[in-house]
């Protein structure tokens, strides 16, 4: 004959609650991370409704191109096949990439007639740039005058792999800029191995220099909106970057810029963001 152990029924009944506990706080996660990611499309869609119209170009969509409003085509630029970002990129074997329309640099986008597109799109691109002043400069060639750029990148702050790295300093992105990225280059890849994916020290050396060989694109630098509002206004300083700030949002892990290109040696309107202290965005330097 069976006997029942003392409180068992007590047992069984505490067992369920802590059930329903954890059932409750999975739920309630469950609603904060949906609502996380519809505010995040719905941030990206409004900006893309208010500002984007015409033929433009989106740069590097993979398998997340933005989703465009009524009036606004896109054609879409990749630097490889998608043969080939299946190869470079295995992670996103489960996913649909976009198939480029016609394969270039997006640093450079040299294919790209002058003046000739309405919008430029550039999300999740810049932090990959190994030189983004000089991107930027070539988004801004081929707008026509009045043309947009939208562009996305992550804040380091809220970023896996960006959040124990350094802030990329303006010191170090002019010095990229104007004597090239050749010699910070196998030192990001050392940064990223070591911080990012966080390879055992005794191996960093070898795998970054796997990345280098394969030309596996990291993120190269970090940026907050404050540093990368900082960048736009040094860039249009020292090297006329034609565009003014029209726009600018915080958006869950990333921030996006919405910005105007102007005639040359126009004088922006009043910005629509306030202009960061440069101070703000030069306390630490990517390695």
């Amino acid at each position: 004959m069976r006997t029942k152990e003392p409180g068992g029924p007590r047992r069984y009944s505490s067992v369920k609650a802590v059930r329903r506990k954890i059932r409750s706080a999975k739920d309630a996660t469950r609603r904060v991370v949906f609502a996380s990611e519809r505010r995040h499309v719905a941030v990206r869609r409004h900006l893309a409704g208010r500002y984007l119209q015409g033929d433009g170009l989106e740069v590097g969509a993979l398998h997340l191109p933005l989703a465009l409003p009524r009036g606004a085509r896109a054609r879409y630029v990749d630097r490889m096949s998608v043969e080939d970002l299946r190869a470079h990129y295995p992670e996103l074997d489960e996913y649909e990439l976009v198939t480029p329309d016609f394969i270039d640099d997006g640093e450079a986008l040299n294919s790209v007639p002058s003046g000739s597109m309405d919008f430029v799109i550039v999300n999740h691109l810049i932090e990959h740039c190994q030189d983004p002043i000089g991107a930027l400069l070539s988004h801004a060639r081929v707008l026509r005058e009045g043309g947009v750029l939208y562009l996305a990148a992550p804040d380091r702050r809220r970023t896996a792999f960006d959040r124990e790295r350094k802030e990329t300093s303006l010191e170090h992105l002019l010095r990229d800029h104007e004597q090239g990225p050749e010699g910070s280059r196998s030192k990001h890849y050392e940064e990223w191995s070591r911080l990012a994916i966080k390879v055992p020290a005794d191996e960093v050396s070898a795998h970054a220099a796997a990345l280098e060989r394969q030309d596996y694109s990291i993120h190269f630098h970090t940026f907050t909106l404050t540093s990368f509002l900082a960048l736009m206004l040094r860039a249009r300083e020292l090297y006329g970057l034609p565009f003014e700030v029209v726009a600018s949002e915080t958006n869950n892990h990333e921030f996006i810029v919405i910005a105007r290109k102007i005639a040359d040696g126009a004088e922006p309107a009043q910005q629509g963001v306030q202009v960061p202290d440069l101070a703000l965005a030069t306390n630490g330097r990517a390695s």
